[in-house]
């Protein structure tokens, strides 16, 4: 049995330089769209055989699931990688992918999972236990900076008995096991080894789709796979996401007929859109949050902090900058969330707490320097936020630009004092632990809101752990609580509201088209009319 290296000091475990080498290896190589699964692109198809469809966000990460982070690639990942298990698109509920069936217990912290008879890569190659081991281990190496991480860092090895079964030996018991292995995607070892550029570029899975062109600023194109043989089948022999970023771009685009459903639709036009497609807003956990660099002066005083909090007229926010498809945080987790609970310290809008408290600090006169990233909904947002700011006393300069290069340049090398910005960890799972640590263990704590050195950090992770080794869901979701209310009060990093993702699409031409909780579409289970 191969032990993996223990996952790394999980209070600082992945090195960013690693991920934006990837990142970079990346942009190098996706203009020459190719791979070992690649076909060229494809010839157009009739319509009955081809799902067109309107993404809102454009190519910012590789493919690579051990890194991707990109809402368009981790999106289109769900379409042509597998996990062990999957979570339902819609529902967020576990089911065996290239598992054949549930994880067999052989003890407290041991278990055996089969995998499906007949999988097969892209390339045509079979699945095969030692693949899967491959990819567990390349994601707990810490020399690979993998994003995937810091989500398992219960499992201490994941090793080949043959070709179709593989065993998972964990540090302690974990109860949330299915749920959190669905964060793995299966990878072909031989292809990942031979070209990892190449595979970031256009990569190779074992789903019911598969990649065969990347083109940064255009479109994703898909072709059906025809030997997989799992439980999601492609329902149509082609499929194309074209990038469209501008807003109206989209929305044209699905009026005129061009695509058949389109994500992210504008507020403004949700109703005129609502008139002639079938369109649905689903709450979902994406938020918009405020996040200070904490060892800059004077932002490393939680006061000030909560006085910027307090400034900001959600209400007012809500109604006019996003025609009321958002729901004002009161805790983590959106109020329909399974693990919701209220934090101890909510933000209403209370300006004269926030003079008091920018006073207390010793801040009045405060000059902030608000950097923002340039979605339509989120600059949309920006003047109620500088209209708040400026009236306690904060006066505040917008800096507005694309999102990869506002964190490269800006906030992870720690030149900035505020950013607003979107975020959904949960498309990459929905459970409270997860959703947690995304944002307070790892990267974002120790590189961006730089707020893990404070004992509260320290008791953030204490708690977590303690919660993740926990049988009992009611202890959990006490655990869970005391998280929340630390985060609320210190607010390194804190939800100012969770979005309703409005999705539009043609109910005649997408028959069993389901919008989804999360950024992206999903197109499993999808025939084209």
């Amino acid at each position: 049995m191969t032990h993996l290296t223990p996952p790394v000091n999980r209070r600082g475990f992945l090195r960013f330089v690693g991920a934006m080498s990837a990142a970079t290896a990346f942009a190098g190589s996706l203009s020459a769209c190719s791979g070992p699964a690649s076909t060229g692109s494809a010839a157009p198809a009739a319509a009955a055989d081809t799902i067109e469809a309107g993404i809102s966000y454009a190519l910012s990460t590789g493919f690579d699931p051990m890194t991707s982070s990109g809402a368009t690639p981790v999106a289109a990942n769900m379409h042509v990688f597998e996990g062990l298990f999957d979570l339902d698109p819609v529902t967020r509920e576990p089911y065996a992918a290239l598992a054949a069936g549930e994880p067999e217990k052989t003890d407290d912290t041991t278990y055996k999972v089969t995998l499906r008879d007949g999988a097969t890569f892209h390339d045509g190659s079979a699945v095969t236990a030692a693949d899967v081991a491959f990819s567990f281990q390349r994601v707990l190496d810490p020399a690979n900076a993998s994003l995937m991480a810091q989500f398992i860092p219960f499992v201490e090895s994941v090793s080949a008995n043959g070709d179709k079964t593989v065993e998972i030996k964990l540090k302690h018991a974990f109860p949330l096991l299915k749920e959190r292995l669905t964060v793995v995607k299966i990878v072909p070892k031989a292809i990942v080894e031979k070209d990892k550029a190449a595979f970031d570029a256009l990569p190779v899975g074992s789903g019911p789709f598969r990649l065969v062109e990347a083109t940064k600023e255009d479109k994703l194109v898909f072709e059906k796979w025809d030997r997989y043989n799992g439980t999601r089948p492609a329902k149509v022999k082609n499929m194309t996401w074209r990038l469209l970023a501008d807003p109206s771009a989209r929305v044209t685009a699905l009026e005129s007929g061009r695509v058949a459903a389109i994500e992210d639709v504008p507020y403004i036009d949700v109703d005129r859109v609502g008139q002639k497609h079938k369109l649905e807003a689903v709450q979902s956990f994406g938020l918009l949050f405020l996040m200070f660099n904490c060892t800059a002066k004077p932002f490393d005083d939680r006061r000030v902090r909560q006085a910027l909090h307090y400034a900001i007229d959600k209400d007012k926010l809500i109604k006019t900058g996003m025609l009321g498809n958002a729901a004002p945080a009161t805790g983590y987790v959106q109020e329909t969330h399974p693990s919701y609970t209220r934090a101890s310290t909510v933000y209403g809008y209370d300006p004269e707490k926030a003079k008091s408290l920018l006073k207390d600090a010793g801040a009045e006169g405060l000059k902030v320097t608000l950097v923002s990233t340039d979605a339509g909904w989120v600059k949309d947002v920006l003047p109620v936020i500088k209209e708040g700011w400026d009236a306690v006393g904060a006066a505040t300069t917008l800096d507005i630009g694309q999102s990869g290069g506002q964190y490269a340049n800006k906030v992870d090398p720690g030149n900035f004092q505020v950013l607003v910005a979107p975020g959904d960890p949960s498309v990459f799972g929905n459970d409270m632990d997860l959703l947690l640590r995304w944002f307070y263990d790892g990267i974002w704590m120790t590189k961006r809101h730089r707020w893990s050195g404070t004992k509260e950090a320290k008791k953030v992770l204490e708690l977590l752990d303690t919660a993740s080794r926990s049988g009992d869901a009611a202890e959990q979701r006490k655990l869970w609580g005391q998280v929340v209310d630390i985060v609320a009060e210190e607010a390194p990093l804190y939800p100012i509201l969770h979005r309703k993702l409005p999705t539009a699409w043609d109910d005649k031409a997408l028959p069993g088209f389901r919008p989804i909780p999360t950024t992206g579409l999903s197109f499993l289970d999808v025939a084209r009319a």
